[in-house]
């Protein structure tokens, strides 16, 4: 747990069970309530192999359980390698960098960086 701001984080281990299904997704929430977090910041690399693929529409259902749960989530790494092969995950990134749910950072002190600027606003 990491206090950055007002915002409570768990920061999740690069290591441990993937987030690869939105089954998956009821794991993390349950850390973060038992931690009585305000979010979650998940490595890319707990992320299933097909998690950014959106076709699988494994994302946006994920994702739409931890906005209807009230659960910031931030995912934290490099996704260059997807962002260059998907217009689709490119624009997805875009739009939910945008707002306040939902974030992809490149790593950890972009979203302190991130965080603290919304705590001073």
């Amino acid at each position: 747990m990491i206090q950055i701001g007002n915002t409570l984080v768990l920061r999740s281990a690069k290591g441990g069970p993937l987030l690869a299904a939105p089954g998956d997704a009821n794991d993390f929430l349950g850390d973060a309530w038992a931690h009585e977090a305000d979010m979650l910041a998940i490595p890319v690399e707990r992320l299933g192999p097909d998690f950014l693929d959106l076709s699988t529409r494994v994302a946006g259902e994920v994702f739409q359980k931890f906005v209807n749960y009230r659960m910031r989530c931030a995912i934290v790494g490099d996704i260059e390698a997807k962002l260059e092969g998907s217009k689709a995950l490119t624009d997805f990134v875009r739009e939910t960098n945008k707002g306040e749910a939902i974030w992809f950072v490149p790593d950890f002190e972009t979203l302190r960086v991130k965080l603290e600027r919304m705590a001073a606003a």
